[in-house]
């Protein structure tokens, strides 16, 4: 579903460590913009609702909502550095918007 980089997958398990709840799964959720870019919200939710999607993915579990669903396939989840500044970051090659970045 999402690939997630091992530094990505760090930082979250930190954040669950941090909270002092491992356990606790880290939902997904794409906005599609009036102009067509994506949106992301991610946060920590111990709420799954009917019909969303639940997966593992290096010892995370993730919780998407059925709108989201058919946009994350191929997406990946990263930890980069971004003027100086650590954060996660979605690429996602399905957002029309979408630049792979700069090898």
């Amino acid at each position: 579903m999402i690939k997630v980089s091992d530094a990505a997958a760090k930082q979250v398990k930190i954040s669950l460590e941090q909270m002092g709840d491992v356990e606790v799964p880290l939902r997904i959720a794409i906005n599609v913009q009036e102009n067509g870019s994506f949106h992301y919200n991610m946060g920590f939710d111990s709420n799954v609702n009917e019909g969303d999607k639940t997966f593992d993915e290096k010892r995370i579990t993730f919780v998407v909502d059925p709108a989201s669903l058919p946009l994350i396939g191929g997406m990946e989840m990263d930890y980069v550095e971004i003027e100086g500044e650590f954060q996660i970051v979605f690429l996602n090659p399905n957002d029309p918007y979408f630049k792979p970045p700069m090898k």
